[in-house]
């Protein structure tokens, strides 16, 4: 059985895919076999993406997705019950906010901006879905976080400086993002939905003005190898392509 045949006929949603790390999950997610669904807050974006990724041969739709929104949201639930359901979600989309993030000067409505997205944007989906995710029989949900939501190298750097800039707003809000994964994998243990926490890295995006040194093809790796992961696979980690991320 080949790598396409094996996921045939099971539909993915990827949030945040009409570029960069999220248009390169899903293209990899497309190469082996699922339906994708395109997730994208901006129609034409959104459209575009699709038609490139339908132009490889791929089979891929569009899902209109603000996951900042609660409308917006239920829609795409909606839309992907009339479609038959859900087989994996990768909580992609995300933002970093504005400058300054210096805990001394960041505003509170720029933090409360950036968790509206990365963390409750996250739960929001997540839960819109969950009853299409609790029919699959292979479940899985990846939530793209980030090296610097780990406390431990957030610590180191403050001796070494080596997990990138003083980021008020968005390194917290991976953290939390974490937290709350771990909060997800407790109460559905035993649901046979694996959930875990993909790093990319460092990639060259519009999040860091292509300042990253990854291209948005192996940013997409491990969340693509999260979301593929067999029924034995791990649920409750936080990876990267080298392994394990300290929490």
């Amino acid at each position: 059985m080949t790598e396409t045949q094996t996921f045939q006929g099971r539909t993915a949603l990827v949030s945040g895919a009409n570029k960069g790390i999220g248009l390169e999950i899903a293209r990899g997610l497309g190469r082996r076999g699922f339906t994708v669904g395109v997730g994208s807050r901006d129609a034409e974006r959104g459209a575009a993406a699709v038609a490139d990724l339908a132009a490889e041969g791929l089979d891929v739709f569009a899902v209109p997705l603000d996951v900042s929104d609660d409308d917006s949201v239920a829609a795409a639930a909606a839309l992907l019950t009339e479609r038959g359901g859900l087989d994996v979600l990768v909580n992609n989309a995300g933002i970093t906010g504005s400058m300054p993030q210096e805990p001394t000067v960041v505003e509170l409505d720029n933090l409360r901006t950036v968790l509206e997205t990365n963390v409750f944007g996250v739960l929001r989906l997540t839960n819109a879905v969950l009853p299409l995710l609790r029919r699959a029989p292979s479940p899985r949900i990846v939530n793209v976080s980030s090296g610097v939501g780990s406390l431990t190298r957030q610590a180191a750097a403050a001796v070494d400086g080596q997990a990138g800039p003083v980021a008020a707003a968005y390194s917290p809000s991976k953290t939390f993002l974490n937290a709350v994964m771990l909060q997800y994998v407790r109460e559905l243990a035993g649901s046979g939905i694996l959930i875990n926490a993909a790093c990319p890295g460092y990639v060259a995006t519009d999040l860091n003005g292509f300042q990253g040194h990854r291209t948005p093809e192996q940013g997409a790796a491990t969340p693509i190898r999260l979301a593929t992961l067999p029924d034995d696979g791990p649920t409750g980690g936080f990876f990267e392509d080298a392994g394990v991320v300290p929490w």
